[in-house]
């Protein structure tokens, strides 16, 4: 498998495809409730959920959590605002987190364990939202895929201590980076364990992959060998591969590390993929 150099890491995960009482306004530009899911090192990581319209207590519903791009160096949980708000208005509670950045003395370990310290929250709080724990889907765009299919596949040593799950039940990725970013680790471990394509097997929860045939960021041959290993272990993993665009669905294949123009047509396609393959899983209501 192919690793990018650390400058075209760093800059080409940039871009983004642009989401106590649980009623939430109906417009679908709704603003979203802004939580603290956990406080290390003196930083407040922040959740943000968005409501479905209607929604009412007395029942569960599935959710997703979305991790934004950005080589895992930059971004922010608003990058997702845009999808979120898709899912909301689908019948799914969406919560855009923030994860701590490689920067300094932290690294991606660091945002795989806010990852799965995210996905202990909304669980620990699914009665309190009305959500059902066994339905929480992760959505990663980019190095949020990563961080989500590594906390998706990877044990933790302290999960489950308090019989609280720290891993989605289900998996969408556009256009993930399916390996670990070498240069970000800084000598801490192998960056192998924090790789999705080293642990891609029967421990994957059932995926969606998003991917434009002419990426050179998160190049198609690394999400196409990806889903074989799934697949030859008899889980559950479906690509969808977009014609003569690259990453993020740009159509500007010149330039996939700062310039983004996602193609409309492809990107409507993409969501549609992702809500069938949550409906035909009992995560939205069937039609």
């Amino acid at each position: 498998m192919r690793a990018p150099s650390a400058s075209l890491m760093f800059l080409a995960l940039t871009g983004v495809l642009s989401a106590q009482s649980v009623p939430a306004p109906s417009s679908a530009a709704q603003q979203p409730r802004e939580y603290v899911y956990r406080e290390i090192d003196g930083q407040k990581l922040k959740a943000f959920m968005f409501f479905p319209p209607g929604m009412v207590s007395g029942g569960q519903t599935s959710a997703v959590l979305l991790f934004h791009g950005g080589a895992w160096t930059m971004g922010s949980a608003d990058w997702t605002f845009e999808a979120a708000r898709r899912f909301a208005g689908l019948g799914v509670v969406a919560v855009s987190v923030d994860y701590r950045l490689s920067q300094g003395a932290i690294t991606p370990i660091e945002a795989v364990d806010d990852t799965r310290a995210a996905f202990r929250w909304v669980r620990r709080h699914a009665s309190e939202f009305h959500i059902d724990p066994k339905r929480v889907a992760g959505y990663g765009v980019s190095a949020g895929g990563q961080l989500v299919a590594v906390a998706a596949m990877v044990d933790a040593p302290d999960d489950g201590i308090d019989g609280t799950s720290s891993k989605p039940n289900l998996l969408l990725l556009l256009s993930p980076a399916v390996f670990a970013p070498k240069h970000l680790f800084q000598g801490r471990g192998s960056a192998s364990d924090h790789s999705p394509m080293q642990h891609a097997g029967p421990a994957t929860p059932p995926t969606c992959i998003v991917n434009g045939d002419k990426d050179t960021v998160t190049p198609i041959q690394d999400a196409q060998a990806f889903r074989e290993r799934v697949v030859r272990a008899g889980g559950i993993c479906e690509l969808h591969v977009y014609p003569g665009v690259g990453h993020l669905l740009t159509r500007n294949v010149a330039n996939q590390l700062s310039s983004f123009d996602p193609d409309p047509v492809f990107r409507a396609d993409g969501y549609a993929q992702f809500e069938r393959f949550l409906r035909e899983r009992g995560y939205i209501p069937r039609k």
